[in-house]
C-alpha cells in the first residue's frame, strides 16, 4: 500500500479558447517564443524552490480518451498538466501554486490542488 499522507495532486488548467489563450496565439513567433523562454525559466525556477516537496514532478498531458459504458471516445477538458507534491497541509500545498508561472508567466487560468486520500479498505 502507498502511504497518501500529506500528498496532493495540482492540475494545471487552462481552456484552448480562453481570451488569454487566444491573445497568447495571436502573438507574433518571436514574442512568443521569448515569453515561452521566460515561461520555462520561471517554471524551472519554481521547481528548484519546491524540489524538496516534488513527490512527482508530471508533465503536460497530451489528448484525451473517456471510456465508459458507451465505450471509448475522444473528448476535450480544460486539464493540460499535473504535478504530485507532499505538504503538511491542504493549505501548504495550495500556497505552493500561489503565482504559479503557468498563470502567471503561461495563458494557463489555474491550478486546482487535491488531497490524495488513501483508498478505502486498502
Amino acid at each position: 500500500m502507498t502511504d497518501t499522507t500529506n500528498t496532493y495532486l495540482a492540475i494545471f488548467l487552462g481552456s484552448k479558447t480562453s481570451p488569454k489563450m487566444m491573445a497568447w496565439n495571436a502573438l507574433p513567433e518571436e514574442e512568443q517564443r521569448a515569453k515561452m523562454q521566460e515561461g520555462m525559466a520561471g517554471w524551472k525556477a519554481w521547481v528548484e524552490k519546491h524540489h524538496s516537496a516534488i513527490v512527482t514532478m508530471g508533465g503536460p498531458l497530451g489528448k484525451t480518451k473517456r471510456i465508459s459504458q458507451s465505450g471509448i471516445e475522444d473528448v476535450s477538458n480544460e486539464i493540460g498538466a499535473f504535478t504530485v507534491v507532499r505538504a503538511d497541509s491542504h493549505e501548504d500545498a495550495a500556497k505552493m501554486f500561489e503565482n504559479h508561472p503557468h498563470f502567471a508567466l503561461f495563458p494557463g487560468e489555474a491550478v486546482e490542488v487535491m488531497p490524495v486520500l488513501p483508498i478505502p479498505g486498502a
